[in-house]
């Protein structure tokens, strides 16, 4: 996977579409901005983007298609949603029914896809800093925990905030938030620093998304706002239809990270 390191947005895309890529996207083509996604119909769109323009923490929206249109027209032009990511999440009625590495059968012409920023992005930031980032460090998915956050609500969706956890000593903890707070539409700066019982998280050995990190001696958990946040949301809300991306299998898009920069 080291060459994937340095490949363009589009190559991880058409690695995707091909079958090449079923494994989760950290690391990939680091300086693209990475996306979360969410698909609904159409009778649940506005819905979803009032979702989250009143959580704009774990949903900084990048893009948002046309009815029945695949392409993310402004931050991939040429990119088809229905193919271009490793894995993809089914929900009907808040359960999971389907992990499917292509949603072409599942489309219709009435869905929406959101495409929502990823803390991926700033990962080569915190990189360029000297920063670790440890589910790099040990080729692995990176945690994500399910708190006792509650979301602001909508009608027809609720639920509570999801987070991806980093560990870094407090030092390292304090420049991670100078450095991701320049990045606004890809989370931001940390929401919480330290003791996991405040977010209601009890062990994080067992993270609900995702895969378990070391966190060495001197080293303290560092969160972020997650954009799986909306599948936790989907379980607790239950909407007849809604589809996601598998947590940590992204959308890699053309943005370069400097772009969002300051935005």
């Amino acid at each position: 996977m080291e060459p994937l390191r340095y490949a363009s947005g589009g190559e991880i895309r058409l690695l995707a579409r091909s079958g090449g890529l079923t494994g989760p996207t950290p690391g990939l083509a680091l300086g693209c901005v990475q996306a979360n996604l969410v698909v609904v119909p159409h009778d649940l769109a506005f819905e979803f983007l009032l979702f989250c323009q009143r959580n704009p923490k774990p949903c900084p929206l990048l893009d948002v298609t046309e009815p029945g249109e695949a392409e993310p027209k402004f931050i991939a032009p040429g990119a088809d949603v229905r193919t271009d990511l490793p894995c993809y999440r089914v929900f009907q009625d808040g359960q999971l029914v389907e992990e499917p590495t292509d949603i072409r059968r599942w489309w219709r012409d009435d869905l929406v896809a959101f495409l929502i920023g990823c803390s991926f992005t700033f990962e080569n930031a915190l990189l360029e800093a000297s920063l670790p980032v440890r589910h790099l460090e040990m080729g692995c998915n990176v945690p994500m925990y399910r708190t006792n956050i509650p979301c602001r609500p909508t009608q027809a969706f609720h639920g509570n905030l999801v987070v991806s956890m980093r560990p870094m000593t407090p030092r390292q903890a304090v420049r991670a938030v100078q450095i991701c707070g320049r990045f606004p539409r890809v989370h931001g700066a940390p929401i919480h620093l330290g003791d996991p019982a405040a977010l209601g998280i009890a062990d994080l050995s067992k993270p609900d998304f995702g895969d378990a990190v070391e966190v060495r001696p001197g080293e303290v958990p560092v969160f972020w706002a997650c954009g799986v946040t909306p599948q936790a949301v989907a379980m607790e809300s239950k909407p007849p239809l809604l589809i996601t991306h598998k947590p940590g299998h992204m959308f890699v898009s053309d943005l370069h990270d400097t772009e969002l920069e300051g935005e």
